[in-house]
């Protein structure tokens, strides 16, 4: 159940309650691919940095270890020991993106594992089932992510089947939900808006998928290659269209900027590995804009990365030692870092409830917008360019 508490404009704050907790909304998720944050961050590292809700991939958890293998340990979360909602990405990003070769036909897809190679398929039912074994709170619709650059005529046949994969996807997991030895019973279903840049598009898809009443609502293919200005304007179009009553998804954004500029378009849910993979390279988030910790003039700096943040590497840490753990090649560098970030991501979002329930929220996202003016130059050695100002998400 999804009951919005209070709005500011667009801007929603809200509850959803699902049978592994209730999520408090506008919320940033976790990105935990394998069924681990990357940097040596535990389950119960989570718990201590304000983390709600974790999100798995099922393309990878399949390949490795196999949905079988956990289900087989009682589930996704059995088997990492969480006890918090996870949400679980179909894979069809997945399947699109690492997959060098692929055949899309209307059952699915084939194409190759980009570990071994070896011949794979997946379309709605084989999704459905491999999330139904992982048994997560919250699964994903699976459908095509065209680029956003895609002529109008192709993005419309790949919309309208996608559409299609999503009817298949529902009536799946609804039988999956009703068998004797499903994992979770009560097994949520979000469909994805696509659309690329297309008004027409996104907004008839909209209206289409809005009608299965499904329990949440995600914007898919941005992201990918439009500029911010275009993915505001998607936004501003496409989520007026999308029921209310229900959450809506931003996948796979962003940079703290992208994530206030959504909040305030009416998005509650949100996921980017961003914090985790620029942690691990010293790509700090601060209040005063984005640092690399590895720049010289940190040698010998004894202050903490953040004054006043109370994430466990700003609590004991200073800016030098973990500088040189990571100039070290030691882990608890990389994990310092990478729970440093996660932190200023999720306090942010505590924040952006505040400033929504007090009906701030226009000064209190002008006031953080503000504040990031002092930035570092970021080598791009991760295959991002993250050295963006931040003004521009």
């Amino acid at each position: 159940m999804y009951k919005i508490l209070k709005k500011d404009g667009n801007a929603k704050r809200a509850e959803f309650t699902t049978v592994h907790g209730k999520i408090q909304t506008p919320v940033f998720m976790n990105v935990a691919t394998v069924a681990a944050i990357k940097g040596g961050v535990s389950t119960e590292d989570l718990e201590g940095i304000d983390t709600q809700v974790v999100l798995s991939n099922t393309y990878h958890l399949h390949l490795r270890p196999g949905d079988d293998v956990v289900y087989k340990m009682g589930g996704l979360h059995k088997f990492m020991s969480c006890n918090k909602p996870i949400l679980t990405d179909s894979g069809g990003f997945q399947v699109f993106s690492l997959a060098k070769t692929r055949r899309i036909k209307e059952e699915g897809v084939y194409f190759h594992s980009h570990i071994d190679g070896h011949k794979l398929f997946m379309g709605p039912e084989e999704s459905m089932r491999i999330q139904s074994h992982l048994g997560s709170t919250i699964a994903m619709a699976f459908d095509e992510c065209p680029s956003a650059k895609a002529e109008h005529e192709y993005v419309q046949m790949s919309v309208d089947r996608t559409t299609r994969w999503l009817e298949r996807c529902k009536k799946e997991m609804d039988r999956l939900n009703g068998l004797e030895y499903t994992v979770n019973k009560n097994q949520m279903l979000f469909g994805i808006n696509q659309g690329a840049i297309f008004d027409d598009i996104r907004i008839e898809h909209a209206k289409r998928i809005s009608e299965l009443d499904l329990d949440g609502y995600a914007v898919g293919g941005l992201a990918v290659g439009e500029s911010h200005e275009e993915m505001y304007h998607v936004l501003e179009t496409t989520v007026p269209y999308l029921p209310e009553n229900k959450p809506t998804y931003l996948m796979g954004v962003g940079t703290p900027a992208n994530i206030l500029e959504a909040v305030e378009r009416g998005v509650d849910f949100f996921d980017c590995v961003y914090p985790s993979r620029n942690g691990r390279h010293g790509h700090l988030y601060t209040n005063k804009g984005h640092i690399n910790l590895l720049n010289a003039r940190y040698e010998l700096d004894d202050s903490p990365i953040e004054e006043g943040c109370g994430c466990p590497a700003c609590r004991r840490y200073s800016k030098a030692y973990i500088r040189h753990l990571l100039k070290s090649g030691e882990m608890l560098g990389l994990r310092l870092c990478v729970l440093h970030n996660l932190y200023f991501y999720n306090h942010m979002m505590i924040e952006i409830r505040d400033a929504i329930e007090k009906g701030e929220y226009s000064a209190y996202k002008k006031r953080k917008l503000d504040g990031f003016l002092e930035y570092d130059s970021i080598p791009v050695n991760d295959g991002y360019n993250i050295a963006r100002n931040w003004r521009k998400g």
